[in-house]
Formats: structure tokens, C-alpha cells, sequence
């Protein structure tokens, strides 16, 4: 029977009937009965139903919970003594339990229902079918169409509201306003008790099941994920959280493409070039929202447009098909994205490593793809991909990356590869493949990536100037060092331009780095693409203290002074500003002491003292002597 037939049977009482699973979990049964829709004299129930419910409540699942509270429904409509309910049937097997979707609960119900001569009613299309078979009376029921019912949770939003936080024990609270610009308000002063949670899960379960724009995507122990129309909706409890919690998201405002104002120049490269696209942004900034206007744009020009999602919240027209990877392995969407070939496939939420390189292995199969990440600048969704992907084949992957803020677009990145010397290096030996980052609108190198030694570096161009040369070098020290750790785990490297550096090696390790006739340092140089001078470590240390000095004098100021020779003391006679001030006093560049001036700008020395023989020494030689405050 399907829904005509039970509309021709309103008003007939059948004698007997055995509700399955199915009907049981959308709370068919007492909703038809109290409207008078189905009326029966006994309902038998069998203990498989209670089994298998058991089974889901004791895992966690919400559908366990809402089929164990339409039996107390059904429970206390035959307690008013219209209809007799009684439980039968042996409890079944742990094994069949664990087999319930292969269809072992369901033959257990349908041979109590042939066995009692009653009528089997389900909601289940499978069931139906093999029950019409076997000969077994059936009642097939789709369930009605919904969408018109308001649902609780929607009387804690309002034409601003982003998202609905519950939890319980706590007031209600929601986050307002736009992407970019919203705060975080409480709805009421009374908690949400976890009564009230439970009853708002009930239903949302429910209709996820009955309506057509809703499904459960993700069911697991202690927590459901649920998309209904517009909203995602997230709903954990104990023991995988602390306490019950529904957190529910929905778009505030829909934009198409045009809503962003774009320039000609992006126009055209949306609609021509790009097909290989990241959408970068920060949570709440509106991602999300601009994947769904370039998606609508794509299949109004007649494209192919599918999805992957986890979950699938993306609120797309019924032309674009969204596949869920939490219901797939990434082998099967990639299977199946490269059998159905899509001209565009959006990837959401792309997190770990088996995302990335199902989007790399689509896009360079020849699938048009657009991916959303979570960054907090443009660069770092390019950088998602290093190690994971080969560097030389990023353009080929990437060649626009979006970046998102405040719900509008605020970056367009361009990649392309080319051969040449990185930027504020000059020797043409260091030419290597570089990936250049350009800002889209502007035409200007934002970023390099090219590897260096071992290391992947990503190099904003604006910092390769001269002046700020020496964080190249400093790259460039790292990686040599790492060649040299095997000839000596000391090695210290200083490049101190782009065609030399300078090794500093304990004494003992320079004839290893030398080698015979000075084989293993020309493979060096050769490998390194510069000149290399091994040196001593001893004579860095000196040259770092003498060049530390020279940095502390330069961050000093000069003190002019007079100096005094007498019988027994040096004195250096200094300004009245100078008084109780610490004085440095350096020969030769290099500091010797510090004193402080005494009231009347004085700093006295006894010429016997081990300081006083140097200073006088230096004096007598006509040696640099220099005081700095």
C-alpha cells in the first residue's frame, strides 16, 4: 500500500498492526492515531524495536532517544484504554543487533506481523517491498512533506542572528550582526535547562528525517550533526562533551558575484582562468558566503558545479550536487569526480592532509577546483600546501587565491613558475625554479617560494631589498651550516655576500673540510654556487665581540673628556652632565671597563692597577681611547 491506500482505509479499524523501526523513529504512530488517521484495536510491538533503540541510545545516537520517547507516546495513548499494546517476539541476537542494516531487524518484525496476521506498517521503502513478496499485509507510509513548521530553535533567531549557542545550565546566547562585525548577546535571563535541550534535539532529529531539505549528515556517540533548510546545526552531549550543547549556524544575507563589485580585470580572470582557487579567510569573515555566489555564478554559465563538503551546509540550487566526504572515502570522491568530470568542484573546509591532496590529485587530472581554508593571510593558504605537494607543481594547482575579510574581498593573490635569481641575490649560478606570488590588481611580486638547500623558504619580495638583505643571508647561513654538519657538528656559517660565505670550524675538523688537495671544499663550492673560506672558530668569536662592540658604540653617544696623568692616578675629566653617570671606556674599539662619573665629572684610575697599565700603555702608544654614555 502506499499514501492513496491508507487514505481509503480512514475510518477502517484494523484489527492488529506491528509498527517497524522506521515508523517508530519519525513518530508516525502517534501522531496518525491522535488524528484519527489510522485506528487499530491492539499494537504489538516487537522486541526487537526496544532491542535495536536500546542498541542506538547506548551508542549515543539521538535516534535512539527519539524512538524510545515514541514508545512512551504510543504507551500512553493505550493507556486511556482505546488501544491495547503488548510487546512480543524473542529479544534478538548481539550479532543480528549489529547486522540491523543488512536487514535482520526487519525480518524479524515482518515474520511477527505474518505470524500474528496483522498489519506491518513502515516507512521503510525496502521493507515495504520484500513484505509484499512474502505475502505479509503492509501499510507503506512516505511520511508528509514538511517545512512550514516553525521550529523551536527558530524563536532564538532573528533576521540578524548568524548563530544560536544552548547550553545547558546557561542563558542563551547567539552571535549578531554581519561577517566582520558582530557581537555576542545573551537572548534571555532563564537557563536553558537540559529538558529543554533534549525536547529542541527530539525535534530536530525529527524533521531532519521527515523534511526533504533536511537529513542527519553526521551521527557518532555523544554527538549529531544536522543540516535543516538553511541551518547547520551541531548537537553534542555527555560523555563526549560536558553537558548537552546545540550550536546552530545559518547564512544572514545571500550575495551574488556582482555584490562584490570586482573589477573588470578580476571579472575576466574568474570567468576565463581560474580554475584552480583557494578561498582563504578567517572563521566568521564570510568564506563561505562568497563560495556560494561563485558557485551560483559558475552554473548560471551553464558549467558543471558539484561539491565536497563536511558536512554539506552550503546552501546551493538544486542544479549543483553536493556530495558529503563524511559518507565517502576520498578514493570514492575522487572516483567519482573524475568519472562525472564537473567543469568546477568546490571543496569546504579543506583541513588535513588527505584534503589537500584529493584537491591536488583533482586539479591536476583537469578538474576546475576551489578550495576553502582557514587563513589568517593570504600566503598561508598557499603554504598549506608545502610538504604536501611538490612545490614545482603549485601553479598548476593554484593559480588564484582569494582572501576574504569582513565579507568582502581583500587580496587577490596570482601564481606563475619562472627560472631566475631570487630576489637581492646577483649571481646568476644561484638561477633556480621559482614560484612567484603577484598581487593580482597590482601586478607586483608579493611573495617567492624556491627551495633553498633542504628547506622550502617563502620570501616576501619587498623584504629582498639591500637594506634588509641579511634575512636572506640568514636563510642561506641555515642551510649551508646543514651541509657542513657532517664534516663538523660546530661548523658556524657567516655569508657575507651573495657569492661568499665563511666557515668557522674548530681547529681539529678544518682538514677534513679541506680535504686531499682540497677535494672536498671545491665540491662544496660547486654545490653551493659561492666561494667558501674556512676559518678558525676562534677568530669568529673575536670578530663577533669586536663586532659586537661596534654595534654597542654605535647605539652609544661619544663623550668628550680630558685626560689627566698625575703621580698615582689617570683621571678622565668629563663635562659637569656627565655626573653619576655610567661611562664606558673603551681601547681600541674594544670595551675595557665601566664607570661611573663621580659628582664633578670625574672617573679617577690608579695608575698601579691592572686597568690603569693598559689605559696608560695605550695613551703612551697613541692608541685609540674612547669613552661612550
Amino acid at each position: 500500500m502506499d499514501n492513496e491506500t491508507i487514505n481509503e482505509t480512514k475510518g477502517n479499524v484494523i484489527e492488529r498492526i506491528v509498527p517497524d523501526t522506521s515508523v517508530i523513529i519519525e513518530g508516525l504512530i502517534s501522531d496518525k492515531i491522535s488524528k484519527n488517521e489510522i485506528k487499530a484495536r491492539e499494537i504489538i510491538i516487537h522486541e526487537a524495536v526496544i532491542a535495536e533503540l536500546e542498541h542506538q541510545a547506548n551508542l549515543g545516537k539521538s535516534i535512539g532517544f527519539v524512538g524510545l520517547e515514541e514508545i512512551k507516546k504510543i504507551r500512553d495513548i493505550a493507556a486511556k484504554g482505546e488501544i491495547e499494546l503488548v510487546f512480543r517476539g524473542e529479544r534478538p541476537r548481539a550479532a543480528e543487533i549489529r547486522n540491523a542494516s543488512l536487514g535482520e531487524i526487519d525480518s524479524l518484525i515482518r515474520q511477527l506481523a505474518f505470524d500474528e496476521d496483522a498489519t506491518l506498517i513502515t516507512s521503510d521503502k525496502v521493507q515495504w517491498e520484500v513484505s509484499l513478496a512474502r505475502g505479509v499485509k503492509t501499510i507503506y507510509f512516505r511520511g508528509p512533506e514538511r517545512g512550514l513548521k516553525k521550529l523551536k530553535l527558530e524563536r532564538f533567531f532573528d533576521e540578524t542572528t548568524m548563530s544560536v549557542h544552548l547550553r545547558e545550565n546557561v542563558m542563551p546566547h547567539a552571535k549578531k550582526g554581519i561577517p566582520g562585525d558582530w557581537s555576542f548577546t545573551p537572548l534571555r535571563k532563564a537557563i536553558v535547562k537540559q529538558e529543554e535541550i533534549q525536547e529542541i534535539t527530539a525535534e530536530l532529529i525529527e524533521e531532519a528525517k521527515l523534511r526533504k531539505d533536511g537529513f542527519i549528515e553526521i551521527e557518532r556517540k555523544g554527538s549529531t550533526i544536522i543540516q535543516l533548510g538553511k541551518f547547520r546545526i551541531v548537537i553534542t552531549k555527555p560523555p563526549f562533551s560536558d553537558g548537552w550543547e546545540i550550536t546552530a549556524v545559518r547564512p544572514v544575507k545571500r550575495l551574488n558575484l556582482d555584490d562584490y563589485k570586482l573589477s573588470d580585470k578580476l571579472k575576466r580572470r574568474i570567468s576565463s582562468q581560474a580554475e584552480g582557487v583557494l578561498v582563504a579567510g578567517s572563521p566568521g569573515m564570510g568564506k563561505t558566503t562568497f563560495s556560494q555566489a561563485l558557485a551560483e555564478f559558475y552554473a548560471s554559465q551553464d558549467k558543471i558545479v558539484k561539491t565536497v563538503e563536511a558536512p554539506r551546509d552550503l546552501i546551493l540550487p538544486d542544479n549543483i550536487t553536493q556530495y558529503s566526504i563524511s559518507h565517502g572515502s576520498s578514493q570514492e570522491i575522487h572516483d567519482i569526480l573524475l568519472l562525472s568530470r564537473p567543469d568546477y568542484t568546490f571543496f569546504d573546509e579543506m583541513r588535513n592532509t588527505d584534503d589537500f591532496k584529493l584537491f591536488a590529485d583533482l586539479r591536476l587530472a583537469g578538474v576546475g577546483m576551489i578550495g576553502v581554508v582557514h587563513a589568517t593571510n593570504p600566503i598561508d593558504a598557499i603554504q598549506r600546501f608545502l610538504g604536501r605537494v611538490e612545490m614545482g607543481v603549485i601553479p598548476q594547482i593554484i593559480d588564484t587565491v582569494f582572501f576574504i575579510k569582513d565579507g568582502f574581498i581583500n587580496k587577490v593573490l596570482s601564481l606563475k613558475m619562472t627560472v631566475k635569481v631570487p630576489s637581492g641575490m646577483t649571481e646568476a649560478d644561484l638561477a633556480r625554479p621559482i614560484v612567484v606570488v603577484t598581487d593580482f590588481e597590482t601586478g607586483k611580486a608579493a611573495y617567492e617560494i624556491y627551495s633553498y638547500g633542504e628547506q622550502t623558504v617563502v620570501v616576501p619580495v619587498q623584504e629582498t631589498e639591500k637594506s634588509d638583505q641579511k634575512g636572506i643571508h640568514k636563510l642561506a647561513e641555515l642551510a649551508i651550516e646543514d651541509e657542513f654538519a657532517r664534516y663538523s657538528s660546530m661548523a658556524k656559517v657567516e655569508v657575507v655576500s651573495d657569492n661568499k660565505c665563511i666557515v668557522y670550524v674548530p681547529e681539529r675538523d678544518i682538514p677534513k673540510i679541506i680535504g686531499k688537495q682540497g677535494k672536498n671544499i671545491s665540491m662544496m663550492e660547486k654545490s653551493l654556487g659561492m666561494s667558501v673560506e674556512v676559518r678558525e672558530l676562534g677568530d669568529r668569536n673575536k670578530e663577533q665581540k669586536y663586532e659586537e662592540n661596534e654595534i654597542k658604540q654605535e647605539k652609544q653617544n661619544e663623550v668628550e673628556f680630558e685626560l689627566i696623568i698625575d703621580k698615582k692616578n689617570i683621571l678622565f675629566n668629563l663635562s659637569s652632565e656627565m655626573q653619576n653617570r655610567d661611562i664606558d671606556v673603551y681601547v681600541n674599539d674594544e670595551l675595557l671597563m665601566t664607570a661611573k662619573a663621580s659628582k664633578k665629572g670625574f672617573i679617577k684610575v690608579r695608575k698601579d692597577n691592572n686597568v690603569g697599565k693598559i689605559i696608560l700603555d695605550a695613551h703612551n702608544r697613541g692608541e685609540k681611547i674612547k669613552l661612550f654614555v
